[in-house]
């Protein structure tokens, strides 16, 4: 038995999750769809959110954040880290603007979450 604390909604349902028989995974403590989603998946396949921020060149600011856009398997995250690391990017920078594309091939891309104007 395991017990996580949903991060699907603000309710924060404290899930219990019997991973016994991972071929039949039984959820409690939900209280909608997603929880039960969310409570498997943190037992087969947990994926995380990764923000960061990279080099931004001839802009009004020197670094830009940036996030997956959507969660990748959390065994990847450091290793996605260290992409970001060299990456450097021309301004003008938008939000949205694909920095990254195709993660570490998990079909999710780095994404900028503000705008950096040309200096």
């Amino acid at each position: 038995m395991r017990e996580f604390i949903c991060i699907n909604c603000p309710l924060g349902c404290q899930l219990k999750v019997d991973d016994s028989d991972l071929n039949n995974i039984k959820v409690t403590g939900n209280t909608c769809k997603r929880g039960e989603r969310y409570g498997i998946d943190e037992v087969l396949n947990p994926k995380r959110m990764v923000t960061s921020s990279v080099v931004v060149l001839n802009g009004k600011e020197n670094v830009v954040s940036v996030k997956t856009k959507e969660a990748i398997p959390k065994g990847l995250i450091f290793e996605s880290l260290e992409l970001l690391k060299n990456t450097k990017v021309e301004a003008p920078v938008n939000i949205g603007d694909i920095i990254i594309k195709n993660v570490l091939n998990t079909g999710v891309d780095f994404v900028a979450t503000r705008n950096v104007e040309r200096n």
